[in-house]
């Protein structure tokens, strides 16, 4: 990314590229902090969640409280190091896009549209980890480790 710079008398563009990698560590970190803390949320909640999953219409509540605690949970910490991230982050988006129509499509509701378009605005963000990956400080970019042939 480059940037002008109107203080300098010549135009000179300033490359900011070289923090993309820090850039993608910290998105890394505030990205999965937020899953992470929904999901902890959901447990120690588990049963106004699982109420909520109910009154929303969702057959077995608590098995798809479960499941999205298992996802948040899972998903943030699997993003959190980056391991497999753009297959991740693309399962987060498709299950932020379903949270958001299953349970924050309400547009009469201020408070449940702003829910909605946060959680347009997590899909956008996932799916930027799916077009640009981790970046280098993440296990992704370490490589699978190396099978090697014992002859």
């Amino acid at each position: 990314m480059l940037l002008y710079d109107p203080r300098l008398e010549e135009r000179t563009m300033i490359d900011l590229s070289k923090y993309g990698d820090h850039a993608a560590l910290v998105g890394r970190i505030l990205y999965a902090s937020m899953f992470l803390l929904f999901g902890y949320g959901k447990i120690t909640g588990f049963a106004g969640t699982t109420s909520y999953m109910g009154s929303l219409g969702l057959p077995a509540p608590a098995l798809f409280t479960l499941l999205a605690i298992i996802i948040e949970i899972g998903g943030g910490l699997l993003i959190l190091v980056g391991y497999e991230t753009r297959l991740v982050a693309l399962g987060l988006a498709i299950y932020t896009l379903v949270s958001a129509f299953i349970g924050h499509f309400q547009l009469s509701d201020f408070n449940q549209f702003q829910h909605f378009m946060k959680n347009m605005a997590i899909v956008g963000g996932s799916l930027a980890f799916v077009a640009f990956g981790a970046g280098s400080y993440s296990l992704d970019a370490k490589g699978s480790p190396q099978v090697r042939s014992v002859a």
